[in-house]
């Protein structure tokens, strides 16, 4: 991710609404969840929950896709991880005991990590 990008992502993210649809996109799963199921979660209407995700989708934080005549929305964990990975290019400055608590969320985050976690 180049830091055009991750601009991009912390200005959607920057948003009160917007941080909530992605945590509660991230927590949906892979399956993701439709509009109006956003809307109704986070309390706002379907016109306000609409200009948010098309910020989101803007950013590249989620994806979208048409199930029959639902637009189904769902997180991009790949872009997600990128700008962890952005966020921590840098850390530890020559002291890996700096980063041990970011580190330990990782496995979390990126189910691709586990299987590096042994490499």
């Amino acid at each position: 991710m180049d830091e055009r990008q991750a601009l991009a992502s912390f200005s959607a993210l920057s948003q009160e609404t917007r941080l909530q649809i992605v945590r509660m996109l991230v927590s949906a799963g892979p399956s993701g969840m439709p509009a109006g199921a956003i809307a109704e979660k986070a309390q706002v209407s379907p016109s306000n929950v609409s200009f948010h995700l098309k910020e989101l989708e803007r950013s590249g934080l989620i994806t979208q896709k048409r199930e029959s005549r639902s637009i189904i929305y769902s997180a991009d964990y790949e872009a997600l991880g990128s700008l962890i990975r952005f966020l921590m290019e840098d850390c530890c400055a020559g002291h890996p005991e700096i980063c041990v608590p970011a580190a330990a969320v990782a496995p979390c985050c990126a189910p691709t990590m586990e299987g590096n976690a042994n490499e």
